[in-house]
């Protein structure tokens, strides 16, 4: 395999104890360039006039559609909730009324792709134990000043599930993010109570396998960071970000990762691809 894993036995233990652990520095200067640039080449040569689908974490199993099924092995634009007006037209470019970008930006678009399928993330994974590896999904977050929506308290196993349970969450901050403009929030050692619920398809549509519990505010804590920083996520950590109400963005690149080796993928996920991804390594 040739692939040494990168994370000190402290990490480690943080990660397992707390459920996340910050890598200040993850990325280079060059490589948050790089990535936030294509961003804006991909943005540039999007018409939103062939598809206007929007994407909210409060309303999901009323806004799934097939484009947001389909995006899973497609590179698929999402518009924030507030970014139209009652008229039906954007308030403001596109450029700032953008939710995300995602499924498979990690499989199909070159810039993305090199990074992610970096020696530094597979190192990690195999720091962590991961056999065979898959990155599942990708995304780019915009997080947009003023209209930045909610991301509600989850767990990323409700959507991503495989049995064993072994999906990993790489956030990677492209922006400065701060309690200002809607960093991260988790609460530390939630992942140790297990998967709250499910997030399954079925012939009709998408939908919650039993309700949300309420979450008290002071349990979380802010994960601030610098650009270039990367939160590794444990599965089953409970964590959220809240509205951008302030004048500066947050741009992040997200993956979600599983193993292959000794798991199986559950077919009720809202994922269903029609060709198998290709393992980042094989032990």
């Amino acid at each position: 395999m040739g692939i040494v894993g990168n994370l000190t036995p402290a990490q480690l233990h943080s990660f397992h104890s707390d459920g996340y652990i910050v890598m200040e520095s993850f990325a280079s200067t060059d490589e948050v360039e790089s990535l936030r640039k294509r961003m804006v080449e991909l943005l540039n040569q999007f018409d939103y006039s062939t598809t206007a689908s929007i994407f909210s974490t409060k309303n999901q199993q009323k806004l799934t559609d097939d484009y947001f099924f389909e995006s899973a092995e497609n590179i698929s634009f999402f518009f924030e909730e507030k970014a139209f007006g009652e008229d039906g037209n954007l308030k403001q470019p596109k450029e700032l009324s953008i939710n995300k970008v995602g499924h498979a930006l990690h499989e199909i678009d070159p810039v993305f792709k090199s990074f992610s399928n970096s020696e530094k993330v597979c190192s990690l994974f195999c720091s962590l134990g991961y056999e065979k590896p898959i990155i599942i999904q990708s995304m780019y977050i915009f997080k947009q000043p003023g209209i930045g929506g909610e991301v509600v308290p989850h767990q990323d196993n409700s959507f991503i599930y495989t049995e064993p349970q072994t999906c990993t969450g790489l956030w990677l901050a492209l922006e400065d993010a701060t309690t200002t403009n809607g960093c991260l929030w988790a609460i530390p050692g939630s992942h140790k109570n297990g998967l709250v619920r499910r997030f399954i398809r079925g012939e009709n549509g998408v939908t919650f396998d039993r309700p949300s519990p309420d979450y008290d505010l002071k349990d979380f804590v802010p994960i601030e960071v610098k650009a270039g920083s990367l939160v590794v996520i444990h599965g089953d950590l409970i964590h959220q970000s809240l509205e951008n109400q302030s004048s500066k963005s947050r741009h992040a690149y997200g993956l979600h990762i599983v193993d292959t080796e000794g798991c199986t993928w559950a077919q009720d996920n809202w994922i269903k691809r029609k060709v198998e991804p290709t393992p980042l390594y094989t032990s």
